[in-house]
């Protein structure tokens, strides 16, 4: 009989980071911290950029939809993940296996092209100031938004259809705390060669052309700061692209340790604690890089907490 994913298969089995049923309670605060500094520190730098009339420009228009796709990032995973700790179950439904697969490629394939928007917004603050508002007008980066939107749940589409048509037998475990779409596709009975086809393509298309995009940026960025005679004009320009240039660092950094973790190893475990670096930690992370290393957001924010204090 050929195995298919038939009425018998409801559900899959997340063995999560570890089964030590003592780290559990360890592991559900940890995870819930780290979730809430998360979406409040990304929650914070949305209000201080809508309140504040001088971050309306096109670098905290893309900052604004980053700190959004970043809550939304973690939210894809997290909570189920405690949810799954609280209750003490491992499962999720095949459905539901779909949809977390489906809205976790969507954001963190939009991270990764808003990150590199926003090369090109330095590059034409930078390397084209006389310019810069022209070429950055609102509808252009309306544009570069909706692409960004479009790529993503166009990518993420597609995998998520690739992943339908496959049958599933009887083991089920994923080693993750999430469904991972590389996992879930290794527990498939049926024929996956379409499938890890277009996971490859994809991931080598999705993160080369933004990278180079990104590289390409700075060293024009790196080339125009240099002719700049002033230290002081040198260092002004640098600042602006500072907290960008950190977010991009951590995020690449993260997910080049998560791959060479993973070809490394043949332990998913292994493998799945390396990704809380990527999917949890980054996300947390960008807010404070960004209040911290930048003046106005940390203007806006004292602004918008005095907004609340004199309020109350």
């Amino acid at each position: 009989m050929e195995p298919g994913n038939q009425t018998g298969i409801s559900e899959f089995i997340l063995l999560g980071l570890s089964e030590e049923v003592l780290l559990q309670p360890l592991l559900f605060w940890i995870f819930l911290f780290m979730y809430l500094v998360t979406f409040i520190g990304n929650l914070l730098i949305i209000l201080a950029i809508i309140t504040d009339s001088h971050l309306h420009t096109p670098m905290y228009f893309f900052l604004f939809n980053l700190s959004f796709s970043d809550m939304c990032f973690t939210s894809t995973t997290i909570p189920k993940m405690l949810w799954n700790i609280q209750t003490q179950s491992q499962v999720i439904t095949y459905e539901g296996c779909i949809v977390q697969m489906y809205f976790f490629m969507l954001f963190g394939i939009l991270d990764n092209i808003l990150l590199t928007v926003m090369a090109y917004d330095r590059f034409a603050a930078i390397c084209h100031p006389l310019q810069y508002m022209i070429i950055m007008n609102p509808k252009f980066c309306d544009l570069l938004l909706l692409t960004s939107w479009l790529v993503s749940v166009l990518d993420s589409l597609l995998h998520g259809l690739m992943i339908l048509r496959l049958s599933f037998c009887t083991k089920l475990e994923i080693h993750h705390f999430f469904c991972e779409l590389y996992e879930v596709v290794q527990l498939a009975c049926s024929d996956t060669f379409l499938n890890d086809l277009m996971i490859y393509f994809a991931s080598g298309v999705l993160v080369i052309v933004p990278l180079t995009g990104i590289l390409f940026s700075y060293s024009k960025i790196v080339s125009s700061i240099l002719k700049i005679s002033s230290t002081r004009g040198k260092y002004k320009a640098f600042s602006t692209c500072v907290s960008h240039l950190s977010t991009v660092s951590l995020f690449y950094g993260a997910s080049l340790g998560v791959y060479l973790s993973s070809a490394s190893t043949q332990n998913s475990r292994a493998t799945a604690v390396a990704s809380v670096m990527y999917t949890v930690v980054t996300p947390m992370l960008n807010p404070f890089i960004y209040s911290l290393k930048n003046k106005d957001i940390k203007q806006a924010l004292k602004t918008l907490f005095s907004r609340e204090t004199f309020s109350v």
